[in-house]
Parts: C-alpha cells; sequence; structure tokens
C-alpha cells in the first residue's frame, strides 16, 4: 500500500509515510478483507460512512503540514484510522464524530493501539470544538457545500484547514485553506467524491 498508493502517487513528506507505516490500517475496518483494508479505495465501515482511500488520507494529512507541536482538529472520526495517523504526527488530536456508534468503536481500537492523548467527542462538525480552539490545522473527512464559519473561525493564523467542499452526488474539489489575517487563501486540489457532512 505504501509503495504503491502513497509514495507510488507523490507524498513525500516522510513524517507522513511514517506514520502510514505505523498505524495498522486493517484494525479499523475489522469486517474487511485484508486485500480490501490495504486497497486504495473507500471502504465501508457502516452508518452509511466509508473510511477514505489510503491516497487520500494521505494527501489531506499531507496538505495539512502538521508539525510535531501542532493542534489539529479532526472531523469526522469515522473508525479512527485517519485520527491514529494525526495521533502518531501530533499529540495535540482533538476529534469530532456525529454517529455515536463509530464513535465508541473509534474510541476502542485507538484505545487499543496506545492513542493516549486524543481527545474526542460527539457532536456537529459544523460547529468543530470551540473550546479548544485556535488550531494549527483543521482537517474535514466529509463534505460540506460551504466552508462551516465556525471552523474558518476556529483556526489560527497561518492555519491549514483541508475540506472537501460540494453536494453529495455532485462534483466535489479537495480544497486547501490558509488563514492570512482576516481572509482565507484558496487552493483547488483536486476532485474526490465523500460522504456528506450532517
Amino acid at each position: 500500500m505504501i509503495e504503491r498508493d502513497i509514495r507510488g502517487r507523490g507524498i513525500v513528506d516522510p513524517r507522513v509515510i511514517e506514520a502510514f507505516s505505523f498505524v495498522p490500517r486493517h484494525v479499523f475496518i475489522p469486517d474487511a478483507a485484508p486485500r480490501d483494508a490495504y486497497g486504495d479505495f473507500p471502504v465501508p465501515i457502516g452508518h452509511k460512512q466509508t473510511v477514505s482511500q489510503p491516497y487520500i488520507v494521505a494527501l489531506m494529512v499531507e496538505l495539512a503540514a502538521i508539525r510535531s507541536k501542532d493542534r489539529v482538529l479532526e472531523i469526522g472520526t469515522g473508525c479512527g484510522y485517519q485520527t491514529a495517523i494525526l495521533a502518531h504526527l501530533t499529540p495535540e488530536v482533538f476529534t469530532v464524530e456525529i454517529i455515536p456508534e463509530l464513535l465508541e468503536q473509534a474510541r476502542a481500537t485507538l484505545a487499543a493501539l496506545g492513542c493516549e492523548t486524543v481527545r474526542s467527542r460527539l457532536g456537529d462538525g459544523h460547529e468543530g470544538w470551540e473550546e479548544e480552539a485556535p488550531y494549527d490545522s483543521i482537517i474535514v473527512s466529509a463534505a460540506p457545500s460551504a466552508v462551516p464559519p465556525a471552523l474558518e473561525r476556529q483556526l489560527k493564523d497561518g492555519g491549514r484547514l483541508v475540506i472537501p467542499i460540494g453536494l453529495e452526488g455532485g462534483a466535489q474539489q479537495l480544497m486547501r485553506f490558509v488563514r492570512r489575517g482576516a481572509q482565507l487563501e484558496e487552493e483547488r486540489v483536486t476532485p474526490v467524491r465523500f460522504v456528506p457532512l450532517v
């Protein structure tokens, strides 16, 4: 997976590659066959949700440019796979999930892997996690139709917001926004398809 779908598709950050080497993807999707767990395609995790393909997870994490002391907010914990990748890069990871069963499962898997510094909560991703803001990086793993204002407010100056934008079943674009004072500097990255941010 790493040689074919991470390095092989242009991911170059050595810390990101190390994180993918360290985190076992199959333990987060135990119902999937190993070849499916490590295939470069989304895998269902129940509740009409999926875990993104490895390349897209790696691309989003690399775009977030996470340093070892950054505070990172993840919107959409899902099964916890990306959360564990983030926790390998920085101990300051805050993650929000709206589906109770997924959050409970992710917490159990993260605990079993020793990801003890991750803080998680049940909530609406549109609202972020105001009490712990501001954040150096925010990664959103589901697609709203526009940047939620709360997430924009919770981003530090110089901070990176990586988010798919678009409607379910329609055109979606992976975007990176960088806060420059009161403005968000916009970068269009690649077309994508994500579940909607609910």
